[in-house]
């Protein structure tokens, strides 16, 4: 029960001082989207967003390679399902870059080392089976991934977290995918 006064008690207390927010607001107008209030290392978030951006990248790449190269007898919904990923997969590639842009980076789309940056790996792979394992690796190391810059951005730069949060529920739906063909297989 005291905690729940303290809590009434305190948000009755909650006080904003609209005043001082427009005159920070005013200052450092080069900044745009990042304010004083932003908490984060904004370089170690920018580099983490790059790398982000190349896992992603390099995740298309795959899925689409293994989109064409796909065959065999359940090479057409395999195929499908790899063109569906790729879509998506430059979708979030996209949401990243426009993140980096609204913290004032630059995305680095260079294709000069960019295996290298990426957290999952470009394999071919040789048949269905080992396309559709190799992209369940990839998925899940994408997850990891995420999941550790989750946890990195706490509170300290929400919009983030919660994109980043938002593009590894579909990394999630991902590997449940593959790991659906993998058992159809």
């Amino acid at each position: 029960m005291r905690s729940k006064s303290r809590k009434q008690h305190s948000a009755d207390n909650f006080a904003m001082d609209v005043k001082a927010i427009r005159a920070k607001a005013r200052q450092h107008l080069n900044a745009g989207a990042v304010t004083q209030g932003y908490a984060a290392d904004r370089e170690v978030v920018l580099r983490l967003l790059n790398d982000a951006l190349a896992t992603e990248l390099v995740c298309v790449l795959r899925y689409k390679r293994h989109q064409f190269m796909a065959s065999g007898i359940h090479a057409e919904p395999v195929a499908a399902e790899f063109a569906a990923h790729a879509g998506e997969e430059q979708q979030h590639a996209d949401r990243i870059a426009g993140r980096i842009i609204q913290l004032g980076g630059a995305p680095n789309f260079s294709p000069d080392g960019l295996a290298q940056r990426s957290h999952s790996e470009y394999v071919e792979g040789t048949d269905l089976r080992d396309m559709i394992t190799e992209n369940l690796v990839a998925e899940r190391i994408a997850i990891d991934s995420y999941r550790e810059m989750v946890t990195y951005l706490g509170d300290r730069d929400p919009t983030t977290r919660r994109m980043i949060e938002e593009i590894l529920a579909v990394e999630e739906e991902h590997a449940h995918d593959m790991s659906d063909l993998l058992e159809k297989e």
